[in-house]
C-alpha cells in the first residue's frame, strides 16, 4: 500500500526511524449544529520506531515536543483516515529504535540526502 505525498508514492518500507514527517489524518467532528464535519489535520515529529514490516499492522511512533512536553502518537500505515505521509527530513541514526530521545535534549544531526 503506498501512501500519496507530493505526487510521489510512499512505500511503508521507505519509512524509517530518524525521519522528521508530517501525517495527514482526515478529522470527523462534529459542529454547533450537530452536522458532522470532515477535515484534515497533520501531525509533524520525527519517527521513533517503526513495527511490523510490510504486515497488515504495520504502524510507525512519531514523537514530536508540543509546549514543551513530548507527545507521542501510533499510526497504522493502513488507517483509512491517513491521507499522505510527508517526509520533512532524514537525522544520521544508528538505531531501530530511538526511545532514548524521550531522555536525549540536543539535536541530531541531517543527512545529506533528505
Amino acid at each position: 500500500m503506498a501512501k500519496e505525498t507530493a505526487g510521489l508514492k510512499i512505500n511503508p518500507q521507505d519509512l524509517k526511524p530518524g525521519m522528521t514527517v508530517r501525517v495527514f489524518q482526515k478529522i470527523k467532528e462534529l459542529n454547533a449544529k450537530g452536522e458532522e464535519k470532515e477535515r484534515v489535520q497533520y501531525y509533524e515529529g520525527m519517527i521513533i520506531a517503526k513495527r511490523h514490516g510490510q504486515e497488515a499492522g504495520a504502524t510507525i511512533t512519531v514523537r514530536k515536543i508540543s509546549d514543551g512536553v513530548g507527545v507521542e502518537k501510533i499510526f497504522p500505515l493502513n488507517l483509512p483516515t491517513i491521507m499522505k505521509i510527508e517526509i520533512k527530513k532524514q537525522a544520521k541514526v544508528r538505531r531501530a529504535k530511538l526511545f532514548y530521545l524521550r531522555d536525549y535534549h540536543k539535536k541530531l544531526k541531517e543527512t545529506a540526502s533528505a
